[in-house]
C-alpha cells in the first residue's frame, strides 16, 4: 500500500509529512536529499489521520506549547538504526546527548560514527530529536535541515548554543 503525504508549514520551512496505516514514517526537511531517508510509492493524502496530528503536534511544538510527541511511529531501517533512534526518543526536551554518549548507552562505546550516521539517517526527524544530538564538546554538528535549523530548535527548547 502507499504511504501518504502532507505538507505542512513551519518556522523552520515546509515540511513533508509521511506515514503510512500504522504510523508517522518521516518527517523530511524542505531540501532534503531524497537518498536520505528511501521511501516506496508516496500519494498526497491530506485527510490522512496520523498527518493530521501529527502537523497539529508540531505546530503545537513551534508554538512553544508541546514539549513531547504522542505519535505511533513506524521506522523503517536496520536494526541498529532502529536502536538509535530509540534512544533519540529517550532524550528529554530541552537537553542534548553525545554521539559517544547514545553509543555507550547502547553497549558499543567505539560506535560513536556508527551512531552519527544513523542519526543522519533518522527519518522522522524533530519528533525522535536528532537535533539533540551534539558533539562531544556540546559543539553544533551535522544535521539534515542545516545547523542554522539545529540551532533554531535548541534554542526553541531552551538551551544555551556553544559556537
Amino acid at each position: 500500500m502507499a504511504l501518504a503525504r502532507s505538507k505542512m508549514p513551519s518556522p523552520v520551512g515546509e515540511l513533508t509529512l509521511i506515514a503510512s496505516d500504522t504510523g508517522l514514517v518521516a518527517v523530511l526537511w524542505e531540501n532534503d536529499d531524497p537518498a536520505r531517508v528511501r521511501l516506496g510509492e508516496v500519494q498526497d493524502h491530506i485527510h490522512h489521520p496520523i498527518l493530521t496530528e501529527t502537523a497539529a503536534q508540531l505546530s503545537e511544538y513551534f508554538a512553544g506549547a508541546r514539549r513531547a510527541f504522542d505519535l505511533p511511529l513506524d521506522f523503517h531501517g536496520t536494526a541498529f538504526q532502529k536502536s538509535v533512534w530509540a534512544q533519540l526518543l529517550t532524550i528529554p526536551f530541552g537537553e542534548t546527548r553525545s554521539y559517544g554518549e547514545i553509543a555507550r548507552t547502547l553497549g558499543r562505546p567505539t560506535a560513536g560514527r556508527a551512531v552519527g550516521a544513523a542519526n543522519g539517517r533518522n527519518p522522522i526527524s524533530i519528533i525522535a530529536p536528532c537535533h539533540r544530538v551534539v558533539g562531544a564538546g556540546g559543539s553544533l554538528t551535522g544535521f539534515a535541515g542545516g545547523l542554522e535549523t539545529k540551532a533554531f530548535l535548541l534554542k526553541l527548547e531552551g538551551l544555551k548554543l556553544l559556537l
